[in-house]
């Protein structure tokens, strides 16, 4: 099979190499959709701390079941699924703890490699995060189950009603997903601040009431004039920039709830207004990954057409061009995600 591999930060490589085979309680999938990610763009860019090169990469994906293991009863050959890459091992303490987003295995055995025509799920994946998808879904639609796990679980941790303003700051893949899941959990006011045109029309289409262009004008004067001067009940960080972590304080009312869901580099030190924090009871709320039941929820989105994540995809390419399409992330800003379609290519250097 086809499979790219990353070299070293910006040398992408596609090779042939053995379809993986499925061992007991594993199934291996063809894929038919893998999607770009922040993540990787990130790896491709200057390397990752925990994705050490070479490697191969991909996570966001859908496909069909090639083949399965032994003891493998609720797929078969031919079922169009659709996975999360990762799932607790249901026994370490964080586990135990009910914590099993913080599994101490789950990033160990993280399924990457999707940029490629097949792709071997293990068991415990097998049997937790991977559903069939339903025939009116897309392979694309599918593929958003990881991400969208990801920001369910973050709106999870959180207490929202009818009534209640919540300001996005970031027009990304990650801020216009929570628009979606936001609209769909019926949040009262939705704003997004973030930049480019394009992006913030999206918001717009996935349910946003108000946008705000963070780079015309200012998004705190803003966040008062549509809050008569209170601030966000819930703000949603999903820039990932020091700077922007900073000020989130200055955006939310006394009482509310900033959920930083933008990581930022390992070592990196934020500073924060203390007299905000303490006497104005604000609550600074850090989420990582997801759980079971975040991925059961965003299925069932999915699935049910809650939501629509069409639009998120800007264009679809082959194996062969994946070095260009990170190229046209870095470069444009203005798409979100790309769908990598594996098609027969020649081995070679990639892009």
């Amino acid at each position: 099979m086809l499979a790219s591999l990353l070299l070293e930060p910006g040398r992408l490589e596609l090779r042939n190499i053995e379809i993986p085979k499925a061992g007991p309680g594993e199934v291996v999938i063809r894929v038919r959709t893998a999607l770009t990610c922040g993540t990787e763009l990130k790896t491709f860019r200057r390397g990752h701390p925990k994705i050490p090169t070479p490697t191969p990469l991909g996570h966001e994906f859908s496909g069909d079941i090639f083949e399965v293991g032994e003891g493998v009863t609720n797929f078969k050959p031919g079922d169009q699924v659709m996975t999360a890459p990762t799932a607790p091992c249901g026994d370490c303490f964080y586990c135990k703890k009910g914590q099993e987003n913080l599994c101490s295995l789950v990033m160990e055995t993280m399924v990457f490699g999707a940029f490629a025509e097949y792709v071997r799920i293990p068991a415990h994946i097998v049997n937790s995060n991977m559903f069939r998808k339903p025939a009116h879904l897309s392979y694309g639609e599918a593929a958003m189950l990881e991400p969208l796990s990801c920001v369910v679980y973050g709106m999870d941790q959180v207490s929202m009603g009818p009534d209640d303003s919540v300001l996005v700051i970031g027009a990304g893949a990650i801020g216009l997903m929570h628009v979606a899941v936001l609209k769909a959990l019926g949040a009262g006011k939705i704003m997004v601040a973030g930049k480019r045109e394009h992006r913030l029309k999206l918001a717009q289409a996935l349910g946003a009431d108000h946008i705000i262009d963070a780079e015309n004008e200012s998004t705190l004067d803003r966040v008062k004039e549509l809050t008569d001067g209170i601030g966000a009940d819930l703000v949603v960080e999903c820039t990932g920039q020091l700077a922007v972590w900073e000020d989130t304080p200055d955006l939310v009312r006394k009482g509310g709830t900033i959920v930083l869901f933008g990581g930022l580099p390992r070592g990196t030190r934020a500073t924060f207004d203390t007299t905000r924090l303490h006497y104005d009871q604000i609550t600074l709320k850090g989420v990582f990954h997801y759980s079971r039941s975040a991925v059961k929820k965003a299925y069932r989105l999915l699935a049910d057409k809650k939501i629509q994540v069409n639009g998120l995809i800007s264009g679809t390419y082959s194996l062969s061009d994946l070095k260009h399409v990170f190229e046209l992330l870095m470069a444009r800003g203005s798409d979100v995600k790309f769908a990598v379609v594996p098609t027969e290519a020649s081995p070679g250097e990639v892009g």
